[in-house]
């Protein structure tokens, strides 16, 4: 069985949030021709989607060609509007969750869900989870960052504690990508941003103790953890030599958080998920994709099938970690 755990979908029609609310740029979507669709924010292009990313039918076409049992579908992250009030995008959340809980039970052998939260607000975005769970889903997908208040934070433990509770898995997927307004040319948000923000929230975590409040937090970190792990002797370099500015929360060495979080399998190198696989443990690992975009894995499941692992941390990677992480 292979589960791919890092894909995303959209509803085919999002209602008019700008008009509704009364301000500003939430996500529209222009279907400009058959099969394609424009994702406008405002009257700029933010990017074009094709029908695979609302089409259920279309997905499980591909799933059976690219030889993949079951995905975990969750929303865009720009469609997170953590930006806005918190009751509106409450209710943005609402509607992208009874989308993603619609398809579930249309194709419960095919399709796993995680929710999206107003995470600007922790009493809402517990309701909202509660609300999903008792749906059927087994997680949530929450952003890097909160309108750049790291996860760290300690407004967001009264969320983490119903994780817990809740027994939910949290998919941490980079958004709002720091500095980005200094790097736009060379697509730079997306290969330089993107890996930074997920050590930015990994190490805020580690750093700031969250693994040591929440220890039974299923988090699994995308893009194969970004680029803590290329970097982790760094990061473990500085908590040794000036735990004066880094282990002011946590005393214990960041290398110890290994095998305690997740990470996916989309590292588009098959040497670095060798190395990723040999660092957190194949129990720790799981496929993931990023379908249906370009940057994602052109035929899901590759990667690990063209990595030189054993067969055993091969099917691993493949359902077994997966399994544990959502809980089935």
């Amino acid at each position: 069985m292979i589960i791919d755990v890092h894909t995303h979908i959209i509803p085919k029609n999002l209602p008019d949030f700008s008009k509704q609310f009364g301000y500003g740029e939430f996500i529209q979507l222009d279907h400009h021709e058959a099969g394609k669709a424009w994702m406008m924010q405002g009257n700029k292009r933010f990017r074009e989607i094709l029908a695979n990313c609302w089409d259920a039918e279309i997905r499980i076409k591909e799933m059976a060609e690219h030889g993949i049992d079951k995905q975990v579908i969750c929303t865009i992250p720009v469609m997170f509007s953590y930006w806005a009030k918190a009751q509106d995008a409450l209710l943005v959340s609402e509607f992208l969750n009874d989308d993603i809980a619609s398809t579930v039970n249309q194709y419960p052998d095919k399709f796993i869900g995680l929710a999206t939260v107003p995470l600007q607000d922790t009493k809402l975005a517990v309701k909202e989870l509660e609300r999903c769970m008792k749906l059927g889903y087994k997680g949530v997908q929450i952003g890097s960052n909160v309108n750049n208040i790291n996860l760290n934070d300690t407004q967001f433990f009264d969320f983490y504690a119903a994780c817990e509770q809740l027994n939910a898995a949290i998919l941490i997927h980079p958004w709002q990508m720091m500095g980005q307004e200094h790097m736009a040319k060379y697509w730079l948000p997306w290969l330089v941003g993107m890996p930074a923000e997920i050590s930015r929230a990994a190490c805020s975590m580690i750093f700031g103790g969250v693994f040591e409040k929440f220890p039974k937090l299923k988090v699994c970190f995308a893009h194969g953890g970004g680029s803590l792990l290329p970097t982790l002797g760094r990061v473990e370099h500085g908590w040794s030599c000036r735990p004066d500015l880094v282990a002011i929360d946590n005393k214990r060495n960041p290398k110890e958080y290994l095998g305690k979080f997740w990470v996916d399998s989309h590292v588009c190198d098959t040497e670095m998920l060798e190395y990723t696989v040999k660092k957190c443990g194949a129990n720790r690992v799981m496929q993931g994709s990023d379908y249906p975009f370009p940057l994602g894995e052109a035929i899901p499941g590759e990667l690990v099938h063209n990595t030189p692992l054993n067969d055993a941390d091969k099917a691993m990677v493949f359902s077994g970690s997966a399994k544990e992480w959502l809980g089935i």
